[in-house]
């Protein structure tokens, strides 16, 4: 996973609060195939890169325009890390809902919510701060990115 340039910060906090209503209504509807959907998202963003990122492009080409440029900048790993652990609870969801463990599809998708919803809240990026301390522990790991 490579980790790619450095981005707008507010691009991800942008994106948080997009998965943190989506995933709202994924618990107060049940409606699994949002989920899957939100799945998706989270995919391209860990697996094929941030740019592409649905959520990425609606901020570049509708919010960022409107908002003064910024010199602040965040790499794109830790981000690319949180993207993969918020893939792993939305697949976890979706498998629950989708085969009628809905209890399982109820806890998945609670726990990716409260991730989206520290980062979109208060700008605490949970599976940043994972990927932060998985590097000081495996060392290793991080000579590999």
């Amino acid at each position: 996973m490579s980790a790619g340039p450095a981005v707008d910060p507010r691009g991800p906090r942008f994106a948080a609060v997009v998965t943190t209503v989506v995933l709202v209504v994924v618990l107060v509807t049940g409606w699994w195939p949002l989920l899957a959907l939100q799945t998706i998202v989270f995919a391209i963003g860990a697996f094929v890169g941030l740019k592409p990122a649905p959520y990425s492009v609606l901020y570049r080409y509708l919010v960022a325009p409107r908002l003064g440029p910024t010199s602040e900048r965040e790499e794109a790993a830790p981000l690319r890390f949180a993207q993969t652990v918020g893939f792993v609870f939305a697949l976890v969801g979706t498998i629950g809902y989708a085969s009628g463990v809905t209890a399982l599809g109820v806890v998945a998708t609670a726990f990716a919510l409260f991730a989206a919803f520290l980062n979109a809240a208060f700008n605490f990026c949970l599976g940043c701060e994972m990927y932060l301390l998985f590097r000081r522990f495996v060392p290793s790991a991080s000579q590999a990115s």
